[in-house]
């Protein structure tokens, strides 16, 4: 089988780095913001597009939605040479404190999925490379208000609904029990595929981070706080390409670093 099987035959001109959002219909609106940008591909739930960065070459590739699609598209891209990783994407947020239209920078995911069981024990941590997430941390902070920014936990899941409608599900009441204890232990939102882009990329020896556009927030809802939804993921795209801007003007000044 193809290294490239699921993510289809595309001249990647040896790019090194990636950005990774879910949807394929947010591809080329963020390849936008690169140099040159180009279609490249398109197979299954895997939309490419490369533009250049400071000179390098940048992918672009959706991952579709949930774990195991998100790990196949960083399997297939480590294989061709990507190394550093930058998942974009929506969030819905957890914490009181978290509205829509912020952004949060994962720094650690919960593994509340099936796909990184099948990679390391549980007891393996999903957790963030701390020179990316500086980046992001980095860039956010330009494009977004005091307040607006989070950096901290979040939960990947496989069941959107289990998420939204617990109390539909057989499973509803650990569903509940387990959602109210990740609210304890202060995780900020919930999404899908960070924990496999975590777990995909160092088990492979690459790196990766994660900045969220929070969409809403059901907890504030349910206790009749303001909640604002927010669509518009411009600002977290902007913090992943202005982040990846600096990894590779960090990576062209120390080369031997990464």
């Amino acid at each position: 089988m193809r290294a490239d099987y699921h993510i289809g035959q595309a001249d990647r001109q040896g790019a090194r780095y990636a950005i990774l959002p879910g949807d394929p219909g947010r591809v080329e609106k963020i390849a936008r913001f690169l140099d040159s940008p180009q279609f490249l591909c398109r197979n299954r739930e895997y939309e490419t597009w490369i533009g250049r960065l400071e000179g390098q070459p940048v992918l672009c590739m959706s991952t579709g939605m949930g774990g195991p699609s998100a790990a196949i598209g960083v399997e297939e891209l480590c294989a061709a040479g990507v190394h550093t990783f930058i998942r974009t994407g929506t969030c819905g947020g957890m914490a009181e404190e978290v509205q829509g239209g912020d952004l949060i920078v994962a720094n650690a995911a919960i593994r509340a999925e099936g796909t990184t069981k099948e990679y390391v024990p549980a007891e393996f941590p999903a957790v963030s490379n701390f020179t990316v997430t500086s980046k992001l941390l980095m860039a956010a902070k330009q494009l977004v208000g005091p307040g607006r920014l989070h950096c901290g936990v979040v939960q990947s899941k496989d069941s959107f609904y289990g998420q939204h409608a617990p109390e539909r599900m057989p499973a509803g009441e650990m569903l509940a029990q387990r959602w109210n204890a990740w609210k304890m232990a202060g995780c900020l939102g919930s999404e899908m595929e960070a924990a496999a882009v975590f777990i995909t990329a160092a088990v492979r020896r690459a790196r990766a981070g994660c900045v969220l556009n929070v969409i809403a927030n059901q907890e504030r809802a349910k206790k009749g706080l303001p909640n604002p939804e927010a669509y518009d993921t411009e600002a977290a795209v902007k913090t992943a390409v202005e982040a990846m801007r600096l990894l590779i003007q960090e990576d062209a000044a120390d080369p031997a670093a990464f």
